[in-house]
Protein backbone atom coordinates (compact mmCIF):
# COMPACT_ATOMS: atom_id res chain seq x y z
CA UNK A 1 0.00 0.00 0.00
CA UNK A 2 1.37 3.95 -0.42
CA UNK A 3 1.60 5.85 2.53
CA UNK A 4 -1.71 7.04 3.80
CA UNK A 5 -3.34 4.10 2.61
CA UNK A 6 -5.58 2.27 4.60
CA UNK A 7 -6.41 -1.34 3.92
CA UNK A 8 -10.40 -1.92 3.79
CA UNK A 9 -10.98 1.87 3.78
CA UNK A 10 -13.35 3.34 0.96
CA UNK A 11 -12.37 6.73 -0.49
CA UNK A 12 -15.16 8.60 -1.96
CA UNK A 13 -14.49 11.96 -4.18
CA UNK A 14 -16.31 13.74 -6.66
CA UNK A 15 -14.90 15.32 -10.31
CA UNK A 16 -17.32 18.27 -11.04
CA UNK A 17 -15.12 19.57 -14.42
CA UNK A 18 -12.44 17.09 -14.85
CA UNK A 19 -10.35 17.27 -17.70
CA UNK A 20 -7.41 15.20 -19.45
CA UNK A 21 -6.75 11.45 -18.48
CA UNK A 22 -8.97 9.90 -15.81
CA UNK A 23 -5.70 8.37 -13.83
CA UNK A 24 -4.25 12.11 -14.08
CA UNK A 25 -7.45 13.82 -13.13
CA UNK A 26 -8.00 11.36 -9.81
CA UNK A 27 -4.09 11.74 -8.72
CA UNK A 28 -4.69 15.41 -8.49
CA UNK A 29 -7.88 14.70 -6.67
CA UNK A 30 -6.49 12.21 -4.37
CA UNK A 31 -3.21 13.03 -3.81
CA UNK A 32 -2.41 10.20 -1.35
CA UNK A 33 -2.36 8.04 -4.79
CA UNK A 34 0.43 8.12 -7.50
CA UNK A 35 -0.57 7.57 -11.15
CA UNK A 36 0.79 4.01 -11.06
CA UNK A 37 -1.37 2.87 -7.76
CA UNK A 38 -4.45 4.72 -9.64
CA UNK A 39 -4.38 2.48 -12.07
CA UNK A 40 -3.06 -0.79 -10.95
CA UNK A 41 -6.34 -0.32 -8.38
CA UNK A 42 -8.61 0.19 -11.88
CA UNK A 43 -7.02 -2.82 -12.83
CA UNK A 44 -7.78 -4.88 -9.87
CA UNK A 45 -11.84 -3.33 -10.32
CA UNK A 46 -11.58 -1.58 -6.98
CA UNK A 47 -12.20 2.09 -8.43
CA UNK A 48 -15.61 2.55 -10.24
CA UNK A 49 -18.07 5.77 -11.11
CA UNK A 50 -21.24 6.24 -9.78
CA UNK A 51 -21.27 2.72 -9.19
CA UNK A 52 -19.92 1.32 -12.34
CA UNK A 53 -16.32 -0.06 -12.41
CA UNK A 54 -13.84 1.83 -14.22
CA UNK A 55 -10.54 -0.15 -15.86
CA UNK A 56 -9.40 2.58 -18.14
CA UNK A 57 -6.88 4.61 -16.63
CA UNK A 58 -5.94 6.40 -20.00
CA UNK A 59 -10.03 7.44 -20.48
CA UNK A 60 -10.74 11.02 -20.89
CA UNK A 61 -12.02 12.19 -17.15
CA UNK A 62 -15.62 12.02 -16.73
CA UNK A 63 -17.65 14.14 -13.57
CA UNK A 64 -19.39 11.94 -11.16
CA UNK A 65 -18.73 10.43 -7.64
CA UNK A 66 -15.40 7.93 -7.88
CA UNK A 67 -15.44 5.41 -5.21
CA UNK A 68 -11.76 3.81 -4.42
CA UNK A 69 -11.47 0.55 -2.35
CA UNK A 70 -8.18 -0.02 -0.70
CA UNK A 71 -7.31 -4.01 -1.32
CA UNK A 72 -5.62 -5.52 2.19
CA UNK A 73 -2.25 -6.24 1.81
CA UNK A 74 -0.70 -9.35 1.18
CA UNK A 75 1.74 -11.20 3.01
CA UNK A 76 5.20 -9.00 2.11
CA UNK A 77 7.11 -12.33 1.28
CA UNK A 78 5.78 -15.71 0.70
CA UNK A 79 7.22 -18.41 2.42
CA UNK A 80 8.76 -21.42 0.74
CA UNK A 81 6.71 -24.62 0.26
CA UNK A 82 7.82 -28.24 -0.48
CA UNK A 83 5.43 -28.95 -3.02
CA UNK A 84 5.23 -31.13 -6.05
CA UNK A 85 6.41 -29.64 -9.70
CA UNK A 86 6.07 -31.49 -12.91
CA UNK A 87 9.01 -29.79 -14.19
CA UNK A 88 9.08 -29.80 -18.15
CA UNK A 89 12.55 -27.98 -18.54
CA UNK A 90 14.69 -25.77 -16.23
CA UNK A 91 17.91 -24.29 -16.63
CA UNK A 92 19.98 -21.43 -15.34
CA UNK A 93 17.18 -18.09 -16.50
CA UNK A 94 13.84 -20.20 -16.54
CA UNK A 95 11.80 -22.92 -15.77
CA UNK A 96 8.79 -24.34 -17.44
CA UNK A 97 6.03 -26.70 -15.13
CA UNK A 98 2.87 -28.58 -15.70
CA UNK A 99 0.81 -26.57 -13.86
CA UNK A 100 -2.34 -28.93 -12.20
CA UNK A 101 -5.55 -27.42 -11.66
CA UNK A 102 -5.99 -26.05 -7.96
CA UNK A 103 -2.86 -24.33 -7.67
CA UNK A 104 -2.35 -20.73 -7.86
CA UNK A 105 -0.04 -19.01 -9.46
CA UNK A 106 0.51 -16.50 -6.93
CA UNK A 107 -0.53 -15.82 -3.30
CA UNK A 108 -3.68 -13.79 -3.32
CA UNK A 109 -6.28 -13.53 -0.62
CA UNK A 110 -7.52 -16.76 -0.34
CA UNK A 111 -5.01 -18.09 -1.62
CA UNK A 112 -2.25 -17.63 0.70
CA UNK A 113 -0.31 -20.44 0.62
CA UNK A 114 0.25 -23.63 -1.83
CA UNK A 115 1.04 -21.64 -4.62
CA UNK A 116 3.10 -21.96 -7.50
CA UNK A 117 5.13 -18.91 -6.24
CA UNK A 118 5.71 -20.75 -2.84
CA UNK A 119 6.75 -23.73 -4.79
CA UNK A 120 9.19 -21.87 -6.85
CA UNK A 121 10.84 -20.45 -3.88
CA UNK A 122 11.34 -23.82 -2.52
CA UNK A 123 12.65 -24.80 -5.85
CA UNK A 124 14.70 -22.51 -6.99
CA UNK A 125 16.38 -20.52 -3.84
CA UNK A 126 17.86 -17.46 -3.99
CA UNK A 127 18.18 -17.60 -7.91
CA UNK A 128 14.61 -17.12 -8.66
CA UNK A 129 14.16 -13.27 -10.70
CA UNK A 130 12.96 -10.62 -8.03
CA UNK A 131 11.48 -8.03 -11.02
CA UNK A 132 7.42 -9.46 -10.45
CA UNK A 133 8.01 -8.15 -7.13
CA UNK A 134 8.20 -9.79 -3.94
CA UNK A 135 4.55 -11.10 -3.75
CA UNK A 136 5.08 -12.74 -7.24
CA UNK A 137 8.38 -13.41 -8.03
CA UNK A 138 9.28 -15.28 -11.38
CA UNK A 139 5.64 -15.15 -12.65
CA UNK A 140 5.42 -13.67 -16.54
CA UNK A 141 1.84 -14.76 -17.15
CA UNK A 142 -0.98 -16.54 -15.25
CA UNK A 143 -3.22 -19.46 -15.40
CA UNK A 144 -6.17 -19.41 -13.88
CA UNK A 145 -6.45 -21.40 -10.31
CA UNK A 146 -8.32 -24.04 -11.73
CA UNK A 147 -6.81 -24.96 -15.17
CA UNK A 148 -3.94 -26.98 -15.80
CA UNK A 149 -0.99 -27.10 -18.31
CA UNK A 150 2.14 -25.00 -19.10
CA UNK A 151 3.71 -22.18 -17.44
CA UNK A 152 7.27 -20.38 -17.84
CA UNK A 153 9.00 -18.40 -14.81
CA UNK A 154 11.58 -16.65 -15.09
CA UNK A 155 14.83 -17.39 -12.54
CA UNK A 156 16.85 -14.69 -13.51
CA UNK A 157 15.89 -10.91 -14.12
CA UNK A 158 17.03 -10.80 -17.52
CA UNK A 159 15.01 -13.76 -18.10
CA UNK A 160 12.12 -11.41 -16.68
CA UNK A 161 12.96 -8.81 -18.50
CA UNK A 162 12.88 -11.04 -22.36
CA UNK A 163 10.20 -13.33 -21.30
CA UNK A 164 7.61 -10.21 -20.20
CA UNK A 165 8.77 -8.76 -24.10
CA UNK A 166 7.75 -11.96 -25.92
CA UNK A 167 4.16 -11.66 -24.37
CA UNK A 168 3.98 -8.05 -24.79
CA UNK A 169 4.71 -8.58 -28.09
CA UNK A 170 2.28 -11.44 -28.42
CA UNK A 171 5.07 -13.21 -30.05
CA UNK A 172 4.71 -16.71 -27.82
CA UNK A 173 2.68 -19.34 -28.96
CA UNK A 174 -0.38 -20.12 -27.18
CA UNK A 175 -2.80 -23.13 -27.41
CA UNK A 176 -5.58 -24.32 -24.82
CA UNK A 177 -7.74 -27.27 -25.19
CA UNK A 178 -11.01 -26.66 -23.76
CA UNK A 179 -13.96 -28.87 -23.38
CA UNK A 180 -17.10 -27.20 -24.36
CA UNK A 181 -21.00 -27.13 -23.73
CA UNK A 182 -22.34 -27.63 -27.42
CA UNK A 183 -20.12 -26.69 -30.11
CA UNK A 184 -18.91 -22.85 -31.07
CA UNK A 185 -20.36 -22.06 -34.58
CA UNK A 186 -19.01 -21.76 -37.33
CA UNK A 187 -16.32 -24.72 -36.36
CA UNK A 188 -13.40 -22.72 -36.90
CA UNK A 189 -13.18 -18.77 -36.78
CA UNK A 190 -11.65 -15.85 -34.71
CA UNK A 191 -13.30 -13.78 -31.84
CA UNK A 192 -12.02 -10.44 -31.76
CA UNK A 193 -13.50 -8.10 -28.55
CA UNK A 194 -13.12 -5.92 -26.23
CA UNK A 195 -12.65 -7.30 -22.19
CA UNK A 196 -12.75 -5.68 -19.44
CA UNK A 197 -14.11 -6.09 -16.18
CA UNK A 198 -17.83 -6.95 -16.45
CA UNK A 199 -20.50 -4.20 -14.76
CA UNK A 200 -22.29 -6.18 -12.85
CA UNK A 201 -19.25 -7.57 -10.77
CA UNK A 202 -16.00 -6.83 -11.20
CA UNK A 203 -14.78 -10.19 -10.17
CA UNK A 204 -15.63 -11.66 -13.29
CA UNK A 205 -14.57 -10.29 -17.15
CA UNK A 206 -16.73 -9.50 -19.65
CA UNK A 207 -17.45 -8.43 -23.29
CA UNK A 208 -17.47 -4.67 -23.26
CA UNK A 209 -18.68 -2.62 -26.13
CA UNK A 210 -16.21 0.08 -25.20
CA UNK A 211 -13.54 0.04 -22.94
CA UNK A 212 -11.68 -2.61 -21.77
CA UNK A 213 -8.62 -4.38 -24.22
CA UNK A 214 -8.45 -5.86 -27.62
CA UNK A 215 -8.89 -9.63 -26.94
CA UNK A 216 -8.35 -12.23 -30.03
CA UNK A 217 -8.56 -15.64 -29.92
CA UNK A 218 -8.31 -18.11 -32.66
CA UNK A 219 -10.41 -21.21 -32.29
CA UNK A 220 -10.83 -24.49 -34.13
CA UNK A 221 -13.60 -27.52 -33.41
CA UNK A 222 -11.31 -30.50 -33.18
CA UNK A 223 -13.88 -33.24 -32.04
CA UNK A 224 -17.95 -33.05 -31.63
CA UNK A 225 -20.23 -35.29 -29.46
CA UNK A 226 -23.62 -36.59 -29.33
CA UNK A 227 -26.01 -35.67 -32.93
CA UNK A 228 -23.76 -33.79 -35.74
CA UNK A 229 -26.42 -31.39 -36.65
CA UNK A 230 -26.58 -30.38 -32.71
CA UNK A 231 -23.55 -31.19 -30.81
CA UNK A 232 -24.03 -31.59 -27.14
CA UNK A 233 -20.56 -30.96 -26.45
CA UNK A 234 -17.07 -30.07 -28.09
CA UNK A 235 -13.17 -29.84 -28.00
CA UNK A 236 -12.22 -26.88 -29.27
CA UNK A 237 -8.55 -25.86 -29.58
CA UNK A 238 -7.85 -22.44 -28.66
CA UNK A 239 -4.70 -20.28 -29.99
CA UNK A 240 -4.68 -17.25 -27.99
CA UNK A 241 -3.10 -13.86 -29.99
CA UNK A 242 -3.67 -11.75 -26.93
CA UNK A 243 -3.68 -12.62 -23.05
CA UNK A 244 -6.50 -11.24 -21.62
CA UNK A 245 -7.56 -12.61 -17.50
CA UNK A 246 -10.31 -14.92 -17.92
CA UNK A 247 -10.00 -14.30 -22.59
CA UNK A 248 -10.58 -17.94 -23.57
CA UNK A 249 -13.62 -18.75 -21.45
CA UNK A 250 -15.30 -15.02 -21.66
CA UNK A 251 -15.00 -15.92 -25.18
CA UNK A 252 -16.30 -19.20 -25.71
CA UNK A 253 -19.00 -18.27 -23.46
CA UNK A 254 -19.66 -15.23 -25.92
CA UNK A 255 -19.76 -17.90 -28.56
CA UNK A 256 -22.44 -19.54 -26.61
CA UNK A 257 -20.09 -22.62 -25.57
CA UNK A 258 -18.98 -22.01 -22.06
CA UNK A 259 -16.10 -24.25 -20.83
CA UNK A 260 -17.91 -27.32 -19.10
CA UNK A 261 -17.58 -27.01 -15.36
CA UNK A 262 -17.21 -23.32 -15.45
CA UNK A 263 -18.23 -22.00 -12.29
CA UNK A 264 -18.13 -18.19 -13.43
CA UNK A 265 -19.14 -18.18 -17.01
CA UNK A 266 -20.93 -21.66 -17.87
CA UNK A 267 -24.40 -19.63 -18.34
CA UNK A 268 -26.64 -22.55 -17.79
CA UNK A 269 -26.59 -26.35 -17.17
CA UNK A 270 -25.46 -28.63 -19.88
CA UNK A 271 -27.52 -31.33 -21.53
CA UNK A 272 -28.37 -34.56 -18.72
CA UNK A 273 -26.17 -36.47 -20.77
CA UNK A 274 -22.99 -34.35 -20.44
CA UNK A 275 -24.12 -33.52 -16.78
CA UNK A 276 -23.87 -37.20 -16.24
CA UNK A 277 -20.78 -37.66 -17.90
CA UNK A 278 -19.29 -34.53 -16.05
CA UNK A 279 -20.17 -36.42 -12.72
CA UNK A 280 -18.83 -39.81 -14.19
CA UNK A 281 -15.40 -37.90 -14.90
CA UNK A 282 -15.10 -36.27 -11.55
CA UNK A 283 -14.50 -33.13 -13.05
CA UNK A 284 -14.90 -30.57 -10.36
CA UNK A 285 -13.34 -27.31 -12.82
CA UNK A 286 -13.66 -25.42 -16.05
CA UNK A 287 -12.68 -28.14 -18.94
CA UNK A 288 -9.65 -26.15 -20.33
CA UNK A 289 -5.58 -26.93 -20.25
CA UNK A 290 -2.43 -24.92 -21.34
CA UNK A 291 -1.43 -27.55 -23.98
CA UNK A 292 1.17 -25.28 -25.80
CA UNK A 293 3.42 -22.99 -24.53
CA UNK A 294 6.17 -22.13 -27.24
CA UNK A 295 9.08 -19.07 -27.69
CA UNK A 296 12.29 -18.16 -28.22
CA UNK A 297 14.16 -18.49 -25.13
CA UNK A 298 15.13 -14.89 -24.19
CA UNK A 299 18.98 -15.17 -23.33
CA UNK A 300 20.20 -18.55 -25.63
CA UNK A 301 17.86 -17.20 -28.90
CA UNK A 302 17.21 -21.41 -28.75
CA UNK A 303 13.56 -21.88 -29.92
CA UNK A 304 11.31 -23.73 -27.35
CA UNK A 305 8.27 -25.77 -27.45
CA UNK A 306 6.21 -27.64 -24.67
CA UNK A 307 3.30 -29.51 -24.93
CA UNK A 308 1.16 -31.52 -22.40
CA UNK A 309 -1.71 -33.47 -22.59
CA UNK A 310 -4.65 -32.87 -20.50
CA UNK A 311 -4.50 -34.03 -17.15
CA UNK A 312 -7.21 -37.07 -16.27
CA UNK A 313 -10.07 -35.53 -15.09
CA UNK A 314 -10.59 -34.34 -19.11
CA UNK A 315 -9.44 -37.06 -19.84
CA UNK A 316 -11.92 -39.15 -18.21
CA UNK A 317 -14.66 -36.65 -19.45
CA UNK A 318 -14.10 -36.60 -23.11
CA UNK A 319 -13.93 -40.41 -23.05
CA UNK A 320 -16.90 -40.01 -21.83
CA UNK A 321 -18.31 -37.65 -24.06
CA UNK A 322 -17.27 -39.99 -26.96
CA UNK A 323 -20.15 -42.69 -26.10
CA UNK A 324 -23.44 -39.57 -26.47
Amino acid sequence: MAPGERAGEEIEVTLTEPSGRLDRALADALPAFSRARLQALMGEGAISRDGAPVTDPSARAAPGLYRVVVPAPLPPEPTPEDLSLAVLFEDAHLIVIDKPAGMSAHPAPGSETGTLVNALIHHCGASLSGIGGVARPGIVHRLDKLTSGVMVAAKTDIAHRGLSALFAAHDIERIYIALTRGAPSPGRGTIATRLGRSPGNRKKMAVLRSGGREAITHYEVQAAFGAAEKPLAARVACRLETGRTHQIRVHLAHKGSPCLGDPAYGSGPPAPAVKAAITEAGLARQALHAAVLGFQHPVTGERLRFETAPPPDMSRLEQALLAL
